[in-house]
């Protein structure tokens, strides 16, 4: 399996993406990691680490920067490391790609390069978030506004992705809402719930906010706006239980000792439960291919679980199962 990685993605790059690339192909010798990016660069770059393994690099020139009007950059930056990214992966000599670039250079990549799956709509990005129990939330911010048809598509997607590439057995799929009875949300999320009552899925309805953590569902469905708050509101909170807990460990001799008991178990699992290192990256749903976007601060951690979750796409043949479902949906409209 080959896996294409953005050299020149993120603002630790291009350390951490080659860090990540070297941790990744130790830990699982299967997957062959392409770099893609400054060729010179980048063998500077692994020249200084003495240990690297040997890595393919195919040659891109130019960076899509996190400052850069998404779909313009693309057009015009034939040579940027996100376009010949894609390319790898159109032409077949990638099974993925993954960046820690700009998101919407990489969704506009995707669907100038890659193109979008039969049937497919609108791309959606999704991720697992850091719960006690699987839950995957979707759309993040591919699409600040939806129509209801839409949302039914990302609920099939993001149940399908549930099952396969998380391994949820029969996944509880969940529409955000501001109350759970049928009737409530705004026109959209009216609309959405009655298409998506007609799919093929295990839909539980509405979803309320506090769902998000409390595993009733295992996938919810919203637009992009609204997902992209929930997603950076969840990374605040998490930033700041993580904080209170060392401060209150910190405030006393008796904290500091049920701490110095406490820390080395609880906090260090609670800690690793809510790192978004441990979840490495959000796949683009809905394209012709497996694109995963990491988070911008991506530690090589990260890059090594977002190469690692790529894998895992690919190995559930997930864009094959969205087409099925997708043409057995339309067969039976």
């Amino acid at each position: 399996m080959r896996i294409a990685l953005d050299v020149m993605g993120g603002d630790h790059a291009p350390q951490s993406p080659l860090d990540g690339a070297i941790e990744a192909v130790r830990a699982m010798p299967e997957i062959e990691v392409v770099l893609v990016g400054p060729e010179a660069l980048i063998r500077e770059e692994l020249a200084k680490r003495a240990d690297a393994p040997a890595f393919d690099i195919v040659h891109a020139s130019e960076v899509i920067g996190m400052d850069e009007h998404p779909a313009q950059a693309v057009r015009s930056k034939k040579d940027a490391t996100m376009v010949v990214g894609m390319k790898l992966l159109k032409d077949g000599k990638a099974d993925a790609f993954v960046s820690a670039g700009n998101t919407g250079g990489m969704l506009a990549a995707g669907i100038f390069n890659v193109g979008r799956i039969r049937g497919v709509k609108r791309p959606a990005l999704g991720s697992r978030l850091p719960t006690r129990h699987p839950m995957f939330l979707l759309d993040l911010g591919a699409n600040a506004d939806v129509r209801p048809d839409y949302l039914q598509q990302f609920a099939l997607m993001g149940s399908l992705y549930a099952e396969r590439v998380l391994g949820v057995r029969n996944p509880r799929v969940g529409l955000l809402s501001n109350g759970e009875e049928e009737g409530k949300g705004n026109e959209t999320v009216q609309e959405a719930f009655g298409l998506i009552q007609q799919l093929p899925i295990n839909f539980g309805g509405n979803a309320e906010g506090r769902d998000i953590w409390n595993g009733r569902f295992n996938v919810i469905v919203t637009d992009g706006f609204t997902g992209n708050i929930v997603l950076k509101s969840a990374e605040g909170m998490g930033r700041m239980i993580r904080d209170m807990l060392k401060e209150t460990f910190k405030s006393d001799p008796l904290s500091m000792l049920s701490g110095a008991l406490f820390m080395p178990f609880g906090y260090k699992k609670i800690k690793k439960m809510m790192d978004p290192d441990e979840i490495g990256a959000a796949p683009l749903l809905g394209l012709n291919g497996a694109v995963l976007v990491a988070h911008g601060s991506s530690s090589p951690y990260a890059i090594h679980n977002a190469i690692r979750t790529a894998s895992e796409v690919v190995k559930s043949n997930f864009i094959g199962m969205v087409e099925e479902a997708l043409a057995a949906t339309k067969e039976n409209e």
